[in-house]
């Protein structure tokens, strides 16, 4: 069976050589991620342009999401290079600072509403929490510190408030233009960085569409605010990533497996996709070889039903990239034959309002008490394989469609595959013999064995599929 855990794989220098990226895609990569923190608007154009070209030569769909960079709550420089903090001793944050000023005892900030966000006694996280600072005082532009755990700092790392609390907004005028550049490449799906509800989420949904673009919204969750609201940002969503490093600063690395795990089944109970990132492979950076600490990350989220796993530096940056897909590849596979990953009790209590969505869950069902080699879905929008696919199964779902916007959207779907389809006929039966024959060209299924189709009588319009049919390949 084809795996059915998505990879997502950020670009950058080391999978810029179009040989790479051409390797990186026949070695499983299901979406790319351009990371707009990084590079110009004619990078990022220039990447995606490769990828296309990567496709049409590996003969792949793959998506394209483009990650904005969210707002730049952030330090600023230091005059001589890093600077070693030492425990108990002060250092000040301070907004009227020169941008490259600072020193062993102070340094700028690039969020200059900070000292209006934070109080005496509030704890201070930086670059990722190996930098802990405990407020003593605000004076004005400055927030006074003592350092709780020391160690190296160095230019432009992140600050974040532990239980969160900074008020810095979603979207900010760079991720605006950014989004008209989006918009322009026709990417599939953007990343809104840190919202902290669901209004940021609508905000975002708005100014994409404003810009031309239909590219589903995923919600980055990465501030405590974030989680407490989680549900109403997944619905608002396309898709919610669990971005682990800012989130397990701002919650606790205590408290981020639990909730990793409850977002992962909310979403999915809500009929969202999502992604796992930050860290899966992060050894795999330098290293030829996954510790068995991610090989267990990467398997238990794959376990818990995320739709796809994200790699950040180590395809963007790497030494390996390749080796780190095939790595991520295997263990999804590894994981994904596990008897809990192939069985579900989802939405078995429920009343569906569409008629669409009934026929997916009685497709689900029945495939899974009965044995059938593959799903077809006859889609136009991919909502019907959407529905199928929150459900825990080891049939493939094969998403047959002729827009080459859809068969991207769906790459991130797990278990589900796209296939260029273009209807040639409208009589029903000769649109199934179609279908059918369309796979078993492809080495899918094979005569004797049992298919699922789903269609709708009115053959090209989106939301109509209200018919699902049991076939016999080559009968």
């Amino acid at each position: 069976m084809p795996r059915r855990t998505k990879i997502v794989a950020t670009l950058g220098p080391a999978s810029d050589d179009p040989q790479v990226l051409e390797e990186l895609i026949r070695a499983g990569v299901d979406v790319v991620r351009l990371n707009f923190s990084h590079g110009s608007a004619e990078d990022h154009r220039r990447r995606a342009m490769r990828v296309r070209d990567a496709c049409a030569r590996v003969g792949r769909d793959v998506g394209i999401l483009a990650d904005l960079q969210g707002p730049k709550i952030r330090i600023d420089r230091f005059r001589d290079g890093p600077v070693t903090l030492r425990e108990n001793a002060t250092f000040c944050l301070d907004a009227s600072l020169d941008p490259d000023a600072g020193d062993e005892d102070a340094v700028g900030i690039a969020y200059k509403h900070l000292p209006e966000d934070v109080s005496a006694g509030d704890t201070l996280l930086l670059d990722d929490g190996l930098i802990s600072l405990r407020v003593t005082a605000v004076e004005g532009p400055r927030v006074h510190c003592q350092v709780e755990l020391g160690g190296t700092l160095s230019d432009n790392k992140g600050i974040n408030r532990l239980g969160g609390g900074l008020s810095a907004g979603a979207l900010t005028d760079k991720d605006r233009e950014d989004m008209k550049t989006a918009a322009a490449m026709e990417v599939d799906y953007v990343a809104v960085s840190f919202p902290r509800s669901a209004v940021d989420v609508d905000d975002a949904r708005e100014r994409l569409a404003a810009a031309g673009s239909r590219a589903g919204i995923i919600a980055k969750i990465e501030r405590a605010e974030a989680v407490e609201a989680i549900e109403s940002i997944i619905v608002a969503s396309d898709a919610v990533m669990v971005a682990r490093g800012d989130l397990g600063v701002e919650i606790g690395d205590a408290e981020l497996p639990g909730v990793q795990k409850r977002i992962i089944a909310l979403a999915r109970e809500l009929n969202r996709v999502v992604i796992t990132a930050t860290q899966m492979m992060e050894s795999m950076v330098s290293q030829p070889a996954p510790t068995r600490a991610e090989v267990l990350d990467v398997a238990n989220a794959v376990m818990d039903g995320t739709d796809a796993v994200m790699l950040s530096a180590e395809t963007a940056t790497g030494k390996y990239p390749v080796r780190t897909v095939e790595a991520v590849d295997r263990v999804c596979l590894g994981a994904e034959r596990q008897r809990m990953t192939q069985r579900s009790k989802h939405r078995m209590d429920s009343h569906f309002e569409r008629v669409d969505e009934a026929i997916a869950m009685a497709t689900m069902y029945t495939a899974n008490h009965l044995d059938v080699r593959a799903i077809i879905a006859l889609t136009e929008s991919g909502s019907t394989p959407l529905w199928m696919s929150r459900i825990s199964s080891g049939i493939p779902i094969y998403a047959l469609t002729r827009h080459q916007s859809t068969r991207r959207r769906v790459t991130m779907y797990r278990g589900v595959y796209p296939v260029d389809f273009e209807l040639e006929h409208f009589d029903p039966n000769l649109v199934v013999r179609d279908a059918v024959d369309c796979l078993q060209g492809m080495g899918a299924v094979a005569d004797g064995e049992l298919v699922i189709i789903t269609k709708g009588d009115l053959t090209g319009v989106a939301g109509g599929t209200n018919a699902m049919k049991i076939v016999q390949v080559g009968a």
